[in-house]
Formats: C-alpha cells, structure tokens, sequence
C-alpha cells in the first residue's frame, strides 16, 4: 500500500457576475421563456414534432446525448473506487460536478418531450410501474442516479457548511452510494441502446444491431473519458490553472484502448450482419456514418503516437473529436437512421435548438458558480490530501 498526495479541493474564488455568465444567463432566460409557451400552448406550439417522429431534439440531445456527455463522473468512479487508481482523485469532483448538472438536466428535460406532463409522477408509483418496459428502466435507473450523485457530491456542500460531522457520519455509507453509481449508468446507458432495439427495422441496418447496449455503454465510457480531458484543458485555460497533463496522458492511454476494442466490434458487428453495403450508398444515412466512423477513429490515429498523449493541444483535439463521434452515433441512430415511413420528416425549430442551447448555458453558468464556491477543483500546491493506492 503506497499514498498519493493531492493538493486539497479549494473554491477558486473571484467574480461571478463577467461576460461569459450574464451571456449564459441571457441564453437560459430566453429558454425560459420559450418553456414556458411551450407548456401553456403544448408541443405544437414550440417543435416541429410530429406522429412520425413524436421524438426531436429534446429527447436525443438533453437526454440520450446529454447523459452520455455527463458520464465523466461515472468513469472516474471506475477508475478510483473499482480499479483503485488513486492518482485520478483529484479529478472526481470536477467530473462529478459535471455529471451532475448533465444528468439532472436531463431527468428535467424529459419533461420538455412529455404530452401529458402532469403525468411524470407515474413513473415512481408502483402501480403504474411497467416492468417490462425499457423505457421505464431508464427513467428509473437515471432518477435513482440523479439522487445518488447529489448524495455523492455532498461532501463538497458539508466541507463548505463546516459540517464535518456529517461527512464522517455519510463516509461510513458512501462506498454503497459509490457501488449504485456505477451500477446505475451501466444499467441505463446500455438501456439507451436497447430503446432502438425495440424500433426494429425502421431503424438503418448501419445502426440497428442486438449489440446496441454494448454499443452505447462502450461509447458512454468513451464519452466519460473524453468529456474530462476536455473540461480539464477548458477549465485550465479558463481559470488560469495548471494542467494535470501527466494525469491526462495516462487517461488518454486507456482511452486508446477501449476505442480500438470499440472500433473492432462496431465493423465485425457490420460485417457479421452483411450490413456494410449500407456504408457505400449515395444517400445521407452512409455520409453521416462516414463523418461518424471518421471521428470515431481520428482520436486513435491522434493519440497512438506516445508524444501526442503528452501534448495538450493533441488531447484536447482528440477529446472534442471522440465527444463529437458519440453525438454524432447518438443522432444518427436516433434521427438520421429513423425512418418511420414516407412523407415523415424532422428537423428541429429555432425554438427547439435555443432551449438545448439554453440547457448547455444553465450547465456552464452552474459549473462556474459551484467551482468558485465550493471545494471542487485541487487547490494550488501547499494543502494536500492523502489517497491511498495499491
């Protein structure tokens, strides 16, 4: 048993009000607004949804994209609590911090897409539970893993309040806590795939697979390890930081290696299935699985080389072109791949793209806020803190 020594989480302080988050602000409040006639008026009012495509934006982006984009918290608590690497301690709370606005975003933004919203209350009353049902395993399991990372980020709030009483009392249950939210992401990132399992043929050849769960829980990892190399460098450059790069290397590293494994199942599945005739029409489905598959691999060609991991100019790159690919694979299977029939058609209305925009703005202006005020980010060198390590 050896010890890692960390500098300690510290608030980093300075002003609130700047550019940036009265912008954010701006963005959010305009969201707002457009929620709010979207529920007076209903769906109609605000989206180009339809009875061929009763799902848009709000369900692929701030769900299934958006929950993906928030799974750095989940991969970190693989890294640090299931494979006991404890030099990633200091990228904990940063990533949960992340994971949290995304995933409760999320959980809200469920609401935006439901014609009966008074209803949402169903899905926690047994009686109305349907067991059967995929979509009702993924709401669940994302409500419990909402309540478990609030619980999870706690500390920071008790840390802030003084309250280390409580902290010592809540670390005696937190490796419970930490064990549901590993399982919890697992379950239901890996249920995202299995939705378009359900939608059988009218789901593209080039995504509709019985691997989609595996496909999806693969890329969310991916996603997790990327999302946390790009907040990372974001969150250096922006608060002037120093950069953990030998941290980063490292996560990078393995990055690698689930992307190749990711890559060899996602062609022997095309080819097992005599799907990759698919890739070589002249239509949109094969550009964008092209632009997909294009991104999907860049990182690989990036990061195989030992001094770009070393570069954070080449991680940042191969971070934002890894996130890109996983939006990109999500739109696909969900809109581009979807085809529910002829005369059916779907592209999202201003309205719809600013209220997406306007979750993104509430995500950051929530990170900004929370960093500055609570201890999330490692101090600057002087206090440390003590993980142990095997």
């Amino acid at each position: 048993m050896s010890t890692t020594h960390h500098p300690a989480p510290a608030p980093l302080g300075g002003p609130l009000v700047t550019p940036l988050t009265i912008t954010l602000a701006a963005l959010a409040v305009i969201a707002f607004i457009i929620l709010g006639v979207r529920f007076v008026f209903g769906l109609g009012a605000t989206t180009n949804l339809n009875n061929g495509y009763p799902w848009g934006i709000w369900i692929v982006y701030d769900v299934v994209i958006g929950s993906a984009f928030a799974c750095g918290g989940y991969t970190m608590a693989l890294l640090v609590y299931i494979f006991n690497k404890g030099e990633y301690h200091p990228m904990v709370r940063p990533a949960l911090l992340a994971s949290l606005f995304g995933y409760t975003l999320a959980g809200v933004g469920v609401l935006f897409d439901l014609g009966r919203y008074w209803n949402f209350w169903h899905i926690f009353w047994p009686g109305y539970a349907q067991v059967n049902s995929v979509m009702f395993e993924v709401a669940l399991c994302i409500s419990a893993y909402i309540l478990v990372m609030w619980i999870e980020f706690s500390p920071a709030f008790l840390e802030k309040f003084g309250r280390k009483d409580v902290k010592r009392k809540l670390s005696k249950v937190l490796f419970f806590i930490i064990a549901l939210g590993v399982l919890l992401p697992s379950m239901h990132q890996s249920s995202l795939g299995s939705l378009l399992v359900v939608f059988g043929s009218q789901i593209n050849p080039l995504w509709q697979t019985m691997l989609l769960p595996l496909l999806y829980l693969m890329t969310a990892v991916l996603i997790g390890f990327a999302i946390v190399i790009f907040e990372a460098c974001l969150s250096s450059s922006g608060f002037k930081r120093p950069l953990e790069l030998h941290l980063l290397s490292k996560l990078s590293n393995l990055m690698i290696w689930v992307l190749a494994a990711y890559l060899i199942v996602r062609v022997a599945d095309l080819v097992v299935r005599g799907a990759l005739g698919g890739m070589f029409q002249a239509n949109i489905e094969a550009f964008m699985f092209w632009v997909e598959m294009g991104l999907f691999i860049a990182p690989l060609i990036i990061l195989i080389q030992p001094a770009a991991r070393k570069n954070p100019t080449k991680l940042f790159i191969a971070a934002f072109c890894l996130m890109f690919a996983g939006f990109i694979l999500r739109v696909n299977s969900y809109l581009v791949g979807y085809d529910t029939g002829a005369g059916w058609h779907y592209f999202p209305s201003v309205p719809e793209i600013m209220v997406s925009v306007g979750m993104i703005a509430i995500e950051i202006l929530g990170y900004i806020l929370l960093v500055r005020y609570l201890p999330i980010l490692p101090g600057l060198p002087g206090t440390t803190v003590v993980a142990a390590k095997k």
